[in-house]
């Protein structure tokens, strides 16, 4: 077995997504938490000090190990590593140009794709890493700005909005759509559009931004609700490319989607039956944990297997402060399939979220009023990313609101907002006041 990776293992999630932004929100997030030390009865003799190249070096060590590790797995497993370019020159054969400019040809029985996608270019605002940034170039700062326009306020846009916002940064977040994180529900965007106005960031929904212009310390964006931004840089936060360029597709017949991603049918396989596409490539959901299950699929099938790919029950996570996470249908897609009940508790009931001084959010459970089946999860709040787990399980395997809300919960955490939801569901929360 062997992988050919043109840039650092561990792909876009491990090097400049998931890990090192997330080390960054932990940074930010333990800086705000610093600041708010008296509210725990800690008085600290001097304010503290956002050190930015600092947590930039916590992250590269972080990601550093973690790249290190999968070297490691490789050797364990006997997997071999071709560093380079892999260009498929045959439907058994991928041929690999290291930086060189030295060429490996490889031949395989299967081949899988597993490119990725990167951050999106748009003409009317190119990327230029100085004035103009994508999040990669986030990651890489020197210095952070004392001001940041922030075009999207999808997962990318506002994950950076509330850090940025805690470490200091004056943001503002300009998003075409009528709601922040449009994907996720309603109830869920009109929360979160709350809390990123106590973070103080400026939100714009419903707007676009029709031209940038260059000025002496950064850029002035006129917005078509007739206001202007001033901002030291801009973060274009608007979508995902796939890479698919130069492997060589076309010369061996490999169908694509009208969005320039991978055609594959639900085993991962492409119209040539021994290349299967997997993750952000085939242009589906743009997950690092979608693709590691995407690949499970794929190499069952080439060793024989016959296993098709199951996103029943996948949840979503957002990094924001608070954190969201959801699951299953949201209230307008399942009130247009089924007879709904909904269930609501907020975490300001809960004895651990005021332990931890985390009272904003809520826990939504949409329950199908015939068959009791759970039909979607929102929580958005303190740990919603860890505790989301529970739902997704629920989902997954098809349980009732009443099964779900009969599950012992530990006491005090915060997940047992779950169990209180479900029983608000049926108006049963011992903990809610009485529904009229």
């Amino acid at each position: 077995m062997a992988v050919v990776e043109v840039d650092k293992l561990g792909g876009v999630c491990l090097n400049r997504g998931c890990i090192p932004s997330k080390a960054l929100i932990a940074s930010a997030a333990l800086y705000r938490k610093i600041k708010e030390g008296t509210g725990f009865g800690i008085n600290l003799s001097t304010p503290p000090v956002c050190d930015w190249l600092a947590m930039r070096a916590r992250k590269d060590k972080i990601v550093d190990g973690l790249v290190r590790g999968i070297g490691q797995l490789f050797k364990s497993h006997g997997v071999d590593h071709y560093p380079g370019f892999g260009r498929i020159s045959g439907t058994n054969q991928v041929t690999v140009v290291d930086e060189n400019g030295n060429e490996t040809k490889l031949q395989a029985d299967n081949i899988i794709i597993a490119t990725g996608s990167r951050a999106i270019n748009i003409p009317a605002f190119p990327v230029d890493g100085k004035r103009i940034l994508n999040s990669d170039h986030l990651l890489e700062l020197e210095n952070l700005p004392r001001s940041m326009l922030i075009i999207g306020a999808g997962v990318i846009g506002c994950e950076w909005a509330c850090m940025l916002s805690m470490l200091d940064v004056e943001v503002t977040v300009v998003e075409m759509l009528d709601h922040a994180l449009p994907m996720e529900d309603e109830d869920t965007s009109k929360l979160m559009e709350r809390e990123l106005k106590k973070l103080k960031v400026g939100l714009h929904t419903g707007t676009k931004v029709e031209s940038i212009t260059p000025g002496e310390e950064g850029i002035s964006a006129k917005l078509s609700n007739d206001k202007t931004v001033e901002a030291n840089q801009v973060l274009v936060a608007v979508g995902r490319a796939f890479n698919t360029d130069g492997l060589g597709l076309e010369e061996v017949g490999i169908e694509s989607n009208d969005n320039g991603s991978i055609k594959t049918g639900l085993d991962m396989r492409t119209n040539i039956g021994n290349i299967f596409a997997i993750g952000d490539v085939r242009g589906q959901i743009l997950l690092a944990y979608t693709a590691v299950h995407d690949g499970s699929v794929a190499v069952d099938n080439a060793l024989g297997g016959k296993v098709e790919r199951n996103y029943l029950g996948v949840p979503s996570v957002i990094f924001t402060h608070p954190e969201v996470a959801s699951v299953g249908m949201r209230e307008a897609e399942a009130a247009e399939k089924h007879e709904i009940s909904i269930g609501r508790f907020p975490l300001r009931a809960l004895g651990k979220a005021h332990a931890e001084n985390e009272i904003s959010g809520e826990v939504k459970i949409i329950g199908d009023k015939k068959t009791d089946k759970v039909l979607g999860v929102h929580i958005v709040g303190a740990h919603a990313t860890e505790i989301i787990h529970t739902a997704a399980l629920a989902v997954n395997r098809g349980l009732t609101v009443t099964e779900l809300g009969s599950l012992v919960f530990g006491h005090p955490v915060i997940s047992e907002s779950i169990m209180e939801a479900a029983h608000d569901v049926h108006r049963m929360s011992v903990h809610l006041a009485r529904k009229k």
